[in-house]
């Protein structure tokens, strides 16, 4: 095994169910690594009883953690992301031999983590509530939050560890407690994760079933966490067909859901735009987020052409935020699509632990069999191609460019390279891009951690991060006060 796999926690065979101890009792699999079909290690998951055992743990330690002062919950969030800091280099390391994704990225996504970890422990002393002045003399009226409960977290592979602690950082610092049932494509980077959480909590002298873990297939742990009353939201990040399913079975229950599933994600590209930074904005959505970024004012073609570039390939293109539709004015077609084969070609294609490469494997032999089916005519064209595939489409008028870019069922992220300040206007405007995230002049691909992440329409509703997303993981109170010493007659007041 590799040396920082143990430093991680992660042995030959790994129990994956955490409930306040580690456990399982169902099958155990082999982990894979898409780099060189090699076995990392092995996972025993979770049977039934594991379920159950983990969802009951995850309750009790919510009953308590409520219970403490938010900004004590900072505190422990806080050291969290300071363990984050420590084990960086060695989680980006497994995040790559578990998914695939370059070195870069790996090291991205854990910094994501550390991220939210700051955000958090500041809106630790900002739950802020209302007071509202009421209709009756002597009475003060005021709302409040209180924290929800236990959180169920459902991630998907490409984004192993980021997603969790998107959703674990914000429900700790409210109050929740987490179950998190991880893909089971990537679960070592879960088991790791996981016990570094363990074991500050233990540092703290908080219940680590705040951080539960159920690792096992969708019959075992899935289904029933969906339908699960004992869980008030589950927070879920697939594709559009699972988010449906998710959707259904915890609508029928009444519960809350937090949908982040599938993009189907465009740029447009006008005639007045920096060619150039078009380019490598497209490049970066396209092959992830190898750390780089557009930082060049510079008016040319060869940016907005690794912009494109960029944004479609990183991540071998399986990222929710992946560019994968260019709509282009016919004026230019041709020079953007020269320089984006030139970039394509220079694409350093091979083992993601070399530093050097820009671009590892597909998570598997499935994800590479979808990608080699498509033609122009396949549904799947319209679907969303979780691979390093894009299409060049081409306009002649903006509202053409407008219509075709929100004719998908997805909405997610969106972006327009132009330096036509009344285009750009308009396409951030309530007749523009119908996404949950629109951007000028940069590429779909990535996000920060201050503002709220997610998009419309199938892409599902659900924010999750910065801004005000915390109140998806709390309950709201409305509170009425009478300090009069007689109680007075209401007037004027319709009671529900």
């Amino acid at each position: 095994m590799h040396d920082f796999l143990e430093k991680l926690g992660i042995r030959p065979i790994n129990p994956g169910v955490f409930c306040g101890q580690w456990r399982g009792n169902g099958p155990v699999r082999e982990r894979l690594s898409p780099i060189d079909g090699q076995v990392i290690a092995r996972v025993r998951e979770a049977a039934a009883e594991d379920y159950e055992a983990a969802v009951t743990r995850a309750q009790e330690a919510f009953l308590k953690w409520r219970t403490i002062p938010a900004p004590v919950r900072g505190e422990t969030i806080r050291r969290f992301g300071n363990a984050l800091r420590e084990a960086k280099p060695d989680l980006a390391k497994l995040v790559t031999l578990e998914t695939g994704k370059i070195l870069a990225e790996g090291a991205g996504e854990v910094q994501e983590m550390i991220d939210i970890c700051d955000f958090a422990v500041g809106l630790s002393r900002q739950l802020y509530g209302l007071t509202i002045q009421s209709e009756r003399p002597q009475h003060r009226l005021m709302e409040q939050w209180h924290p929800l409960g236990v959180v169920g977290v459902i991630s998907a592979f490409n984004f192993p560890v980021a997603v969790w602690a998107w959703n674990s950082a914000l429900a700790a610092v409210c109050g929740d407690a987490v179950c998190w049932k991880p893909s089971n494509k990537t679960p070592l980077c879960a088991i790791a994760a996981t016990r570094i959480a363990e074991q500050v909590c233990r540092e703290t002298g908080v219940d680590p079933a705040i951080f539960s873990l159920v690792i096992g297939d969708v019959a075992t742990t899935g289904a029933p966490m969906a339908a699960d009353q004992r869980i008030p939201l589950i927070s879920a990040t697939g594709s559009s067909a699972m988010g449906r399913e998710v959707a259904q079975t915890v609508g029928r229950r009444l519960g809350r859901t937090i949908l982040e599933l599938g993009g189907n994600n465009a740029v447009i590209v006008t005639p007045s735009a920096n060619l150039d930074l078009a380019t490598r904005a497209i490049f970066f959505g396209a092959v992830g987020t190898a750390g780089q970024r557009c930082t060049t004012t510079s008016a040319n073609l060869d940016l907005a052409t690794r912009a494109i570039f960029f944004g479609a390939v990183g991540t071998a293109g399986q990222r929710c935020t992946t560019t994968r539709r260019v709509i282009v004015h016919e004026s230019i077609e041709q020079t953007l699509r020269e320089r984006l084969i030139a970039a394509y070609r220079s694409l350093k294609i091979g083992n993601p632990l070399d530093p050097s490469i820009l671009m590892g494997p597909l998570i598997d032999r499935q994800a590479v069999q979808t990608m080699t089916t498509a033609r122009n005519d396949c549904r799947i064209v319209q679907e969303e191609t979780f691979a390093p595939l894009l299409y060049l489409i081409p306009y002649a008028r903006f509202d053409e460019a407008l219509t075709m870019h929100n004719a998908v069922p997805q909405g997610l992220s969106s972006g327009i390279f132009t330096n036509d300040f009344r285009q750009a206007e308009e396409f951030l405007s309530v007749c523009g891009s119908d996404c949950g995230i629109a951007n000028v002049n940069a590429g779909t691909s990535g996000a920060e951690i201050g503002g709220a992440f997610g998009g419309e329409k199938e892409t599902g509703g659900g924010r999750e991060s910065g801004s005000d997303a915390w109140k998806s993981y709390m309950r709201r109170q409305t509170n009425t006060v009478n300090y009069s010493p007689e109680l007075p007659l209401a007037q004027g007041i319709v009671f529900g």
